[in-house]
């Protein structure tokens, strides 16, 4: 994998990246070296409800409730996996739990893709500043770090936000929020020590080196898209069905608790091969969870089941499924699953041989966000919206492109037969959240890919490669291509800066949807063509080109058209895959 250089200016605030070759500036003098960072804390950003007065975060003696935090399970000691990097949080109320970036050393230590930064800013606008990170042998590589602000900065790509903050004159219901931010680093280099910025309003609560999923390939993913209300689900079972692109003799499963405000609980959970609707073709096998047969999920992290040993065909669909035993009132899902899934009567069902237990069907993907397998050569990534997500394919069938495209792989030798990982959501945009990325709302559409490209692409298990195929729901909705170019550009830098190899696809022509105006098909055809020529991306997918009327090139050929003129049906879906040089995808 490779690392560019590349501007902070064309990416937006929570960008951080990194700047090879920059010279590092002097140490300052530190006696005693590097020291773990909770060594460092000078500052104070927890208070109880009841003595507020205990922490000033901000300088002008703000700070966050001990309360809110524990309500979110964000105790005192948790360590929090959030966008797959392992983070403690320390923050106990009256005492020091971050340090202000002010150059200080910070000694840690490992290998992995990137660095991963518990943060916030308290200037009322983000914070940036130059971070030097140290490998072992000396060599040195300065990034640029950016802290969004703890009170006014964006929900989207948010870790964590809270239900009030506190003040000397008492609780404020605003909506604090904490951010997880990551930066690339040398692949295979060994960690030592980082350096801060000089940066005081930029707060670190916690920082790690996020390990490489060496040895793990991405069989199955999707995305979070909203945070609905559901059931209430309370000692329900969940039943998911979804479908393999990559197999192998073990498996991990993956949940989130994206967008959430409190924990969410996994009493138990299991996993089989799907003999037909909610009936297993043998024994479920069950998992666990740091040794544990449940977790408990804080808001905002994630959570990865132990390995197992179960081996997972390719292109088979699974039944993963796993019991709330506690009220789950909303949650977060992928609403266009395209699948059928299933929901239990009362009780614990995981292990059930039986599809009796599950009478009600399930249409979305609540909390599960991926399946890995051992083994296989790494993942490509499909950042999209609904084209990508399947609307209008066959449901129960999978038909979309990113099956297609797997079942491509699968089937020759030429290329590495790489898991395909499925990130599209429908209505999704590349500049402007949908779901406003906090709290109880019907809008599933998901926050800006300029938002979720970290979570949803970055962090997904061994990512090699990943296309971008999103811009018309921006365009049909009255972005400019400049906005829609400026946001694809940052994507691309984004990746390339992680050792991506990025690919983009152009947009499909949509002329006789209500929203596909002239006006809005000449964004469309200047976003395409910037596409094609910059050399921004290492290739180009060109989808437009594939499924477009030679006769009408505003609209879908009718062969391929879904009958919405927005959506291809399963044979346009299938030319896309089709159309695909499988050898662009090899980094």
């Amino acid at each position: 994998m490779r690392l560019r250089t590349w501007s902070s200016a064309v990416v937006l605030a929570l960008v951080t990246v990194l700047v090879p070759g920059v010279a590092a500036q002097a140490a300052p003098a530190r006696a005693a070296g590097p020291q773990p960072l909770e060594r460092l804390f000078d500052n104070t950003a927890v208070s109880d409800d009841a003595r507020p007065t205990e922490a000033d975060f901000d300088g002008s003696g703000a700070s966050l409730s001990a309360q809110a935090l524990a309500a979110a399970d964000w105790t005192p000691g948790r360590a929090l996996t959030v966008r797959g990097a392992l983070l403690t949080w320390r923050g106990r109320g009256g005492t020091p739990d971050n340090v202000r970036a002010a150059g200080q050393e910070v000694r840690l230590r490992g290998r992995g893709d990137a660095l991963a930064f518990l943060v916030a800013g308290t200037a009322g606008a983000d914070v940036t500043g130059t971070a030097v990170v140290t490998y072992a042998g000396g060599t040195r590589s300065a990034f640029a770090l950016t802290a969004p602000d703890w009170r006014t900065g964006p929900l989207g790509p948010k870790a964590v936000a809270l239900s009030h903050l506190n003040t000397p004159g008492g609780p404020l219901a605003e909506r604090p929020r904490l951010y997880v931010v990551t930066v690339p680093l040398a692949p295979g280099r060994k960690v030592v020590s980082v350096r801060l910025p000089q940066a005081p309003d930029m707060h670190v609560f916690a920082l790690a080196v996020r390990a490489p999923a060496a040895g793990w390939t991405g069989g199955w993913s999707t995305a979070t898209g909203g945070y609905p209300a559901v059931g209430p689900w309370t000692d329900r079972t969940l039943r998911l069905v979804v479908h393999t692109s990559a197999g192998g003799p073990r498996v991990r499963l993956r949940f989130d608790n994206t967008f959430a405000a409190g924990p969410v609980r996994i009493g138990g959970a299991t996993v089989a091969v799907q003999r037909s609707g909610a009936e297993p073709a043998g024994t479920p096998v069950r998992v666990s969870f740091g040794g544990a047969r449940g977790v408990r999920i804080p808001a905002g992290a994630q959570a990865y089941s132990d390995p197992l040993g179960f081996r997972v065909p390719e292109d088979a669909n699974l039944l993963v499924s796993f019991h709330l035993p506690e009220a789950v009132p909303a949650a977060p899902v992928h609403r266009l699953a395209q699948q059928r899934s299933y929901v239990s009567e009362p009780g614990d069902h995981t292990a059930d041989v039986s599809a009796a237990a599950y009478p009600t069907v399930l249409t979305s993907w609540p909390l599960l966000t991926g399946v890995d397998v051992a083994g296989g050569p790494g993942s490509v990534v499909l950042l999209g919206d609904s084209i990508t997500d399947g609307d209008r394919s066959t449901p129960d069938a999978n038909r979309r492109w990113p099956d297609v495209l797997a079942d491509r792989l699968r089937g020759q030798r030429e290329v590495p037969r790489y898991g395909v990982l499925n990130q599209g959501i429908s209505g999704n945009r590349v500049v402007t959240d949908r779901y406003p990325g906090d709290g109880v709302s019907t809008d599933a559409a998901g926050v800006s890919a300029l938002h979720r490209f970290d979570r949803d692409v970055l962090a997904q298990t061994s990512a090699r490669t990943a296309v971008v195929f999103e811009g018309i729901n921006d365009v049909r909705w009255q972005a400019t291509a400049e906005q829609v170019v400026a946001g694809l550009r940052a994507l691309a830098d984004r990746g390339h800066a992680h050792g991506l190899r990025m690919l983009a696809a152009t947009l499909l022509p949509c002329e006789g949807e209500a929203r596909c105006t002239p006006a809005v098909d000449a964004e469309r055809t200047a976003v395409n063509a910037w596409i094609r020529e910059s050399g921004v991306f290492d290739g180009v997918l060109d989808f437009d080109a594939v499924v477009r009327d030679p006769a009408h090139p505003s609209r879908i050929l009718p062969a391929y058209d879904s009958g919405d003129h927005l959506h291809p049906g399963d044979a346009g879906l299938a030319a896309l895959a089709g159309s695909v040089d499988l050898r662009s995808l090899v980094p």
